[in-house]
């Protein structure tokens, strides 16, 4: 692919993700302070301890409405303890600066296309992250993504832009971790982003 620009997470795991591509295309990436893991810690229900954000089990959140609403889900109050809004703010905020860059200036729930183009961007970043990213892009409340979508490490996301009519442009996914890349090349694909499929899979991860 014909790739405009490159932004990498800080992350080690991340960065190191990125190397191969970037070393093979003779590149550099702009490594993005906001493109690290979502890391807000927050009190989950179940369990002692700090845990991250994304990771509730389905009865402590799929029966509150709230939770699948784009805008109401942050203000529960675990989430609103754990300070999550705020960090949601940054990142979402950081995308729109680039993305106006690139071009594309926020309007309500579109993008105003101040100069439309047929330009590709690359992010290498992670999968709590990517899912505020697309929260963010497609009006959906993240814990929906979190908890219903699942992409395996080194899978790929595409996005395109829609300008149907001029200067107003809708951000759509074509692909959600993609990993023909893979099985291309005889690769399992990692089983580590899922948990087991039935419980009485020993060999799978529980938690």
């Amino acid at each position: 692919m014909d790739i405009t620009k490159f932004y990498v997470s800080p992350l080690g795991r991340a960065r190191d993700t990125a190397s191969l591509t970037l070393k093979k295309m003779n590149r550099e990436a702009e490594e993005c302070q906001w493109l690290r893991e979502f890391q807000p810690q927050i009190q989950r229900p179940d369990k002692e301890g700090r845990s991250i954000t994304w990771d509730w089990l389905p009865q402590d959140w799929t029966g509150n409405d709230d939770f699948y609403h784009k805008q109401a889900w942050m203000e529960h109050e675990v989430l609103k303890e754990g300070q999550v809004a705020k960090e949601y703010a940054w990142v979402t905020e950081s995308l729109d600066e680039l993305l106006a860059r690139h071009g594309y200036v926020r309007e309500e729930n579109y993008y105003r296309a101040v100069r439309s183009n047929m330009d590709t961007i690359a992010f290498f970043c992670h999968f709590g992250l990517e899912c505020v990213l697309l929260s963010h892009l497609l009006g959906i409340s993240p814990m929906v993504l979190w908890h219903k979508m699942c992409a395996a490490p080194s899978s790929v996301t595409t996005l395109i832009t829609e300008e149907r009519r001029k200067g107003i442009a809708l951000f759509r996914m074509s692909s959600f971790g993609d990993v023909s890349h893979l099985t291309m090349a005889g690769e399992q694909p990692s089983f580590a982003a899922r948990f087991c499929e039935c419980f009485e899979n020993v060999d799978e991860r529980h938690d």
